[in-house]
């Protein structure tokens, strides 16, 4: 049986770091299926939320989740 997990690609390095994060888990031959998902400062631009509800869906569905980094704007943060 494969697990079920939520990878949050970010934005910045993110998606580099969470695609070699991928690689690293599944070297150990852990059977996963991953439900990639985006969320961050470049998905703010385009849906108007950092953090969208598909996100947050897929983290209830599958109740795990990989997160790599999400870019903050120096200063402010989001609210």
């Amino acid at each position: 049986m494969a697990h079920e997990v939520t990878l949050i690609t970010g934005d910045g390095v993110g998606p580099e770091l969470a695609a070699a994060a991928r690689q690293c888990v599944d070297a150990t031959g852990v059977k996963i299926n991953w439900d990639v998902q985006e969320a961050g400062v470049e998905v703010m631009k385009r849906l108007g939320t950092p953090l969208p509800e598909g996100v947050l869906q897929s983290i209830r569905r599958t109740r795990c989740a990989l997160k790599a980094p999400i870019t903050t704007p120096v200063g402010t943060g989001f609210r």
